[in-house]
């Protein structure tokens, strides 16, 4: 058994945890009073109290330092995470976190930090390997129907981009979930971009039109997992488009270079990802408007052209109006002119016979003639009907096809009309079920709590109500001074008599009844 060991009941003093802290930060002071320290500065939080907090590291070991208010407005160098600075200040305690820091009231810079020289040459060496050409680059696709998120699965970060999905345009979503800090980072990521870059498209599980890889804010350190070269290669070799979503809108990482966008939060990646639904069909509705009125405005001109023209031509009885008098003119003229001509000719051939044989023949050719004009006669009548039928068959067709455009459409507008009027009737009678399950709910809660604080659930845990002939009655007192009580039970009311009460009055005899003898 150790002989130093504190046994029960020992003369050792007992620290309260408050002496303890004090006498360790005393301790700590005293030893370092005053110090420099040299390192690079990580985590910087600016918080609305004006004071500073921030990490000093090397490779090794993190200190925490903090600069109050009033110095922090007074140092020549404002500290930024990834600078290499010389520290003076003072070693101190805080007892509220059981932890020790610097005080820091005068910042030296020292160089540039050991993480930012280091990212700066890899960035160097992946541009000049062309990693982050612009021509490498790719269009977003406008409307993706899947989209691939490689983020933590129990972040903040994957609600804000489905909340912001669903506002937006209600898209199917696949999450690929990775660790977005610490050594695990880097290959989970680069190996789940090239998994979605491998899934053959038509599989079960649906290949991705674009990609979001997305993490919140963080320290330079909690970031250099997307500054590896792994991730780097992964992104800038992905045949899907890719947006970068890491860090907040200050945060820069390599793999923002190498991918095809970059968005300044989660968030804004779901914005860039999908447009709005309402924007789109009103876009939509916007443009069916302009091809009616473009459409519209094709037919109308050239009617109107064709109106113009016919006005220009004029009336066409104007144009046969001097023909037709003309015709008039000279069938007036032409009946006295053929009798006239008849009585010349029968004056000729009484004055000179004219042979049988010549008379036959002149006949004959008249009226092979008149034969041959009277068949293209009909045939010109006949050609003359076919056309007009042919016409009357055409104008019969455009006729039936507008009409049945007509009937379509119209049956169309009355289907759509059926549809909303069928969709508004269901949201109707849903709505109408759960305001009735709402109201039946309300009233089984008023009805329990009525019950609850009735006192009939009371009377059941073998209680009992007292009444009299003035109500109910509440002390022993008033029980003696009426003659009959009333209990009321759970199940039911009976008639008692208090002891001590006074006898029930007599009820007065009735006088006998006389009967009369008439």
């Amino acid at each position: 058994m150790d002989l130093l060991e504190d046994a029960p009941g020992s003369n050792a003093h007992e620290f309260t945890v408050s002496e303890l802290s004090g006498a360790v930060k005393r301790s700590l002071e005293d030893q370092f009073g005053r110090v420099r320290v040299r390192g690079e500065i990580g985590r910087v939080s600016r918080p609305s109290s004006g004071h500073l907090y921030f990490d000093l590291k090397d490779d090794r070991s993190v200190l925490a330092a903090v600069t109050w208010k009033g110095q922090a407005a007074r140092l020549a160098q404002r500290p930024e995470e990834g600078m290499e600075v010389i520290a003076t200040g003072r070693i101190t305690t805080f007892p509220g976190q059981s932890k020790y820091q610097l005080i820091v009231d005068q910042i030296e810079p020292a160089g540039l930090g050991a993480l930012m020289a280091m990212l700066e040459k890899r960035r160097q060496a992946l541009a000049a390997e062309g990693l982050f050409d612009e021509a490498r680059k790719r269009p977003l696709p406008s409307l993706p129907r899947v989209i691939g998120v490689v983020t933590s699965p129990s972040g903040a970060v994957i609600r804000d981009i489905l909340h912001r999905l669903r506002d937006r345009f209600p898209t199917r979503v696949i999450i690929w979930p990775v660790a977005v800090q610490g050594e695990g980072c880097a290959p989970q990521v680069a190996a789940a971009i090239r998994g979605f870059n491998d899934l053959a498209p038509g599989g079960p599980i649906p290949r991705p039109d674009l990609l979001i890889v997305a993490r919140g804010g963080g320290s330079l350190e909690d970031l250099w997992g997307f500054n590896e070269e792994a991730v780097v290669r992964a992104a800038a070799e992905s045949r899907i488009p890719l947006i970068s979503a890491v860090g907040h809108e200050t945060d820069t990482t390599l793999i923002d270079f190498a991918s095809d966008c970059r968005a300044p939060t989660p968030t804004a990646a779901a914005e860039m990802a999908v447009p709005v639904l309402a924007e789109l069909a009103a876009r939509l509705a916007e443009s069916q408007a302009r091809l009616t009125r473009c459409s519209q405005h094709h037919i109308d001109r050239p009617r109107q052209r064709l109106r113009d023209l016919s006005r220009a031509l004029g009336r066409p009885t104007a144009l046969t109006e001097a023909a037709r008098q003309r015709l008039d003119l000279w069938g007036g003229r032409l009946d006295p002119a053929l009798h006239g001509l008849v009585r010349t000719r029968r004056h000729q051939l009484a004055a000179r016979p004219m042979p049988v044989a010549l008379l036959r023949r002149f006949t004959d050719g008249k009226g092979h003639a008149l034969h041959r004009l009277e068949h293209r006669l009909d045939a010109a009548a006949t050609r003359r009907l076919e056309r007009r039928r042919d016409r009357m068959t055409a104008m019969s067709e455009r006729l039936d096809a507008s009409l049945a455009r007509v009937m379509a459409t119209t049956r169309r507008s009355i289907g759509l009309q059926d549809q909303k009027l069928a969709d508004l009737s269901r949201r109707l009678a849903l709505a109408a079920q759960r305001a009735i399950r709402a109201r039946s709910e309300a009233l089984h809660r008023v009805d329990r709590m009525r019950q609850s604080l009735g006192y009939t659930e009371t009377l059941k845990r073998g209680f009992v109500v007292v009444r009299g002939p003035d109500g109910a009655i509440t002390s022993a007192q008033a029980a003696r001074q009426v003659p009959q009580v009333e209990l009321e039970f759970a199940d039911g009311r009976v008639n008692a008599r208090p002891e001590g009460a006074p006898p029930k009055p007599a009820r007065k005899a009735r006088p006998p009844e006389q009967k009369s003898l008439f």
